[in-house]
């Protein structure tokens, strides 16, 4: 009898850890679309010569670089 109430409560305790990582989960996710990380400030522009580099510019930089060893 005792083993089987020791079962029901860890069962218990998995069930109400696995619900609360769960909501974390989704409270974490919610957090995250409410924010922009990758957009620039509306009034922020970058100098020139620091926008990103467009992928011929990177291949031009990898050929000028060299490749290892």
């Amino acid at each position: 009898m005792e083993t089987l109430i020791a079962l029901a409560a860890v069962a218990v305790l998995i069930t109400l850890g696995a619900r609360l990582v769960h909501r974390l989960n989704a409270q974490h996710d919610a957090r995250i679309a409410a924010r922009h990380y990758s957009d620039p400030f509306p009034a922020i522009f970058r100098p020139p010569g620091h926008s990103p580099h467009t992928p011929t510019e990177q291949a031009a930089r990898r050929r000028a670089m060299g490749t290892w060893p």
